[in-house]
């Protein structure tokens, strides 16, 4: 390191860019403004970390005065509020981190496991300014973490108020800054080039020149600050081999620039600054909308859509289920084995051993005791517990589990329409560009040929084409979430509108738990009743709720040893008593003639009789089946019961629909696979328990919740029960959507092929059509939101 202290240097730190005043570091022939900025520098090199530089110019943050105490951050319950979840080896926790401002920082802070082996995962959401890390906590602790944000420059914002779960404001300063810029530019621009417009006198051509330079003099900040995001976002897709929408949109800009600017300075023409400034302006609008836009849907999409799960909460004794959203602190909760544990609580009755998978992508199940905190996203894997919620339920923590990267699923590779179009659209209009370019240059006419250039590659803006597919498809996820349809994202909808074969589930998914009735064959003692209502208090199963039911208000032991197989049973010990309930085989019951949904009783050596359901429909049954037929889809069902109630369903179920029963939950999966090698696009509707599996496997896994807390996240949709007569409508309006994309890229289209038209003539003012693109885009952001509602309207579905 050399330091020159005599020197005053008029250079920018390579590292955040201010200017270097006075004194200078320099290391590897880079100037630093602070010893700081040569630190960070030194840690990202010796890191081979040092490519960071190469994403943007000066991408760091300055770390001149920046200190600060973190010894507060050593302690465990100050620790213990500001982290998502922590067990005895790792912790997630996340920080809003203001410094997040370009594609650097999201690469540098997805890279900080470089860094620090300590850190296992970071997540960066860039819109919120949010950075999601897991680490390992006996490797690095969190005030070393937050130590090693602050030595590379991104200080997160730590309160215990909680910012991030709470949400900060709506913030785009540094875009209305730029259209700020653009729009005073573009306002400058406009006045100076009237006399060129209107045609000048004698005495205004002795300032053309004057006007000329100024014009140019308006046009580059422009081109340097408020047009910079599309030329980064345009390299970074050059660089990564593809091309991206903002290609050429960046390449008309820069296009249109060096075109005004050699006619200006060679003094050929008057350029067309203003017409640079006024696109520049319009699009940076049209963004600001777009991104407010998604923040509103994401707002709604994170706060306000309540899954129709609940929890059983425990009042004066008495077990109720209450929705998730009504759950407050204070209130006692009942969670059974499989369940999901809804809140962070406290453990205060009861044997938890904690799956937190779902959290962590870790499978190994952790061991809690009485007293300690049980953080909310782990499935309780034996007896029932119960808890005290003591952090209020946050609807936008279980959006986010449900789409943790744990549970993407890989083998869904769905390609969506804007995902198809947008592989050719830049091709091909860069194409028409460059050929309507080079036909004008053969034809000895410049001045066409780069009017032809710049004019089409400004009319054919893909900005429309953008835009439909995520305003329709986020218009009709709000008129979903309205009809008690909870999807997952927005690419879920267009699977939907592609699926061919519909496949049900039989307890608990077409058969109505509220309408059930249940009988049992056979003796039981007032013990026997209590081993029997102790052991599956533990069960969410649907059969175990409709056993509770018909045995009434039952005295709790403190059983043991419980365990429950999926698809088979469940059993536990209570002093010298040993109870399994289940399927004939899993008892050991020779009677396995019997029909329908029946758990055998088993108590030591003796079973003690069977129970046996009868189901009913959910309303409206005959009709979904009907109503899907009616649409030519392919329509099974698979269940766990054996064939009691076949000659019922065979009547419900069209002919040539595959009704299987006795299936193991790996049976149902590979009853899924069989169907897609056969090229059928499958939806499985199940209860989220026994279908787990094949819920994720299909191309849409739809769980069907009423009362009960059975929320998976391997699944793509959860549907309230009140609304299974609606199914057919759904997939319907599913369709409906994806018509309205195609449709808005039709009209997307007329408006390019008729611009495109003049613009390869090279007869069309790219002003004009720098008014032309806006017009379109807010005409298909009109027509997706207006025919949107226009079908949904025509479904009944609002």
């Amino acid at each position: 390191m050399a330091i020159n202290s005599k020197l005053k240097l008029n250079t920018s730190c390579y590292h955040c860019g201010d200017q270097v005043e006075e004194t200078a570091y320099v290391l590897d022939d880079h100037d630093f403004c602070c010893l700081g900025c040569q630190t960070v520098y030194q840690i990202l090199n010796e890191n081979n970390l040092a490519s960071y530089y190469k994403y943007n110019t000066h991408p760091g943050k300055s770390q001149k005065n920046q200190k600060e105490d973190l010894s507060y951050l050593d302690e465990p319950n100050i620790v213990a509020k500001l982290v998502d979840y922590q067990d005895e080896e790792m912790a997630i926790i996340t920080f809003y981190v203001p410094a997040i401002h370009c594609s650097s920082c999201i690469w540098l802070l997805e890279n900080l496991y470089k860094l620090n082996p300590g850190v296992k995962t970071s997540q960066v959401d860039f819109m919120k300014k949010q950075a999601s890390i897991t680490f390992h906590k006996k490797e690095i602790s969190l005030r070393e973490l937050v130590g090693l944000l602050h030595n590379i420059g991104y200080d997160p914002k730590i309160t215990l108020q909680d910012v991030v779960k709470e949400g900060k404001k709506f913030n785009q300063n540094k875009l209305i800054a730029k259209i700020v810029v653009a729009g005073f530019c573009f306002g400058n621009s406009m006045m100076i080039s009237f006399p060129e417009y209107f045609g000048m006198a004698a005495f205004e051509k002795q300032y053309a020149n004057f006007f000329g330079y100024m014009n140019l003099a308006f046009g580059l900040p422009v081109l340097l600050y408020s047009a910079s995001d599309y030329f980064k976002s345009a390299w970074i897709s050059l660089k990564q081999k593809r091309l991206n929408l903002d290609v050429p949109l960046a390449l008309g800009i820069f296009v249109l620039f060096f075109r005004s600017a050699y006619e200006i300075i060679s003094q050929t023409g008057a350029g067309f600054m203003d017409t640079l400034c006024s696109l520049v302006f319009f699009i940076l609008i049209g963004k600001w909308v777009q991104q407010r836009t998604y923040y509103h849907i994401s707002f709604e999409r994170d706060y306000r859509s309540y899954f129709p799960v609940a929890v059983t909460v425990i009042k004066e004794h008495t077990e109720k289920p209450t929705q998730i959203g009504d759950l407050q602190v204070g209130d006692r909760i009942l969670v059974r084995n499989n369940e999901i544990i809804p809140a962070d609580a406290i453990l205060l009755n009861g044997h938890a051993s904690v799956d937190f998978s779902f959290v962590t992508g870790e499978s190994k199940p952790v061991e809690k005791v009485l007293g300690e905190v049980v953080y909310a996203g782990g499935r309780q894997m034996g007896e029932a517990i119960e808890l005290e919620v003591v952090k209020a339920v946050s609807q936008s923590y279980l959006t986010k589990l449900w789409n943790n990267d744990s549970f993407k699923q890989y083998e869904k590779k769905f390609d969506t329409f804007i995902g198809y179009i947008s592989k050719y659209f830049t091709i091909g209009l860069l194409a028409v560009a460059f050929v309507s370019c080079a036909y004008w240059l053969l034809g000895g006419n410049a001045d066409k040929a780069w009017a032809a250039f710049t004019a089409v590659l400004i009319i054919a803006c893909p900005c429309a084409l953008a835009l439909s597919s995520p305003f329709t498809l986020s218009a009709a996820l709000s008129i979903f979430d309205k009809n008690k349809l909870y999807i997952k994202n927005t690419a879920a909808i267009e699977q939907m509108a592609a699926i061919d074969t519909m496949v049900f589930d039989k307890t608990g998914t077409i058969s109505s738990p509220n309408a059930s009735s249940m009988y049992f064959e056979g003796s039981l003692s007032s013990l026997d009743k209590n081993l029997i209502y102790s052991l599956c208090r533990n069960s969410n199963h649907p059969l175990s709720r409709e056993i509770i039911k018909w045995l009434g208000d039952g005295q709790l032991l403190p059983i043991s040893d419980y365990e429950e197989v999926a698809g088979r049973g469940q059993s536990a010990k209570y002093q010298d008593y040993s109870i399994r309930l289940g399927s004939a085989s899993y008892v050991g019951s020779q009677k396995v003639d019997l029909e329908g949904s029946v758990v055998y009783v088993r108590i030591n050596d003796a079973i003690k009789g069977f129970f046996t359901l009868e189901q009913s429909w959910r309303p409206g049954l005959a009709d979904v089946i009907n109503q899907f037929k009616g649409e030519s889809y392919s329509l099974h069902l698979i269940s766990g019961d054996n064939e009691r109630r076949a000659d019922a369903l065979k009547m419900i179920f069209p002919q040539g629909s595959k009704l299987l029963f006795n299936q193991t939950p790996g049976e149902k999966l590979e009853r899924i696979h069989d169907w897609q090698n056969q090229d059928q696009k499958v939806c499985m509707l199940g209860d989220g328990l026994n279908d787990a599996g094949a819920l994720r496997k299909a191309d849409i896994g739809i769980a069907v919740s009423d009362d009960i807390n059975n929320f998976s996240p391997g699944c793509d949709a959860i549907l309230d029960g009140d609304s299974f007569d609606k199914l057919p409508k759904f997939f319907a309006f599913s369709k409906d959507a994806v018509k309205v994309i195609k449709m808005s890229f039709i009209i997307s289209l007329m408006y390019n092929s008729i611009g495109l038209s003049f613009a390869v003539q090279g007869t069309m003012s790219p002003l004009f059509a720098a008014i032309l693109m806006p017009i379109s885009t807010v005409t298909i952001i009109s027509f997706t939101s207006l025919m949107t509602r226009w079908y949904a309207k025509r479904r009944n579905l609002i």
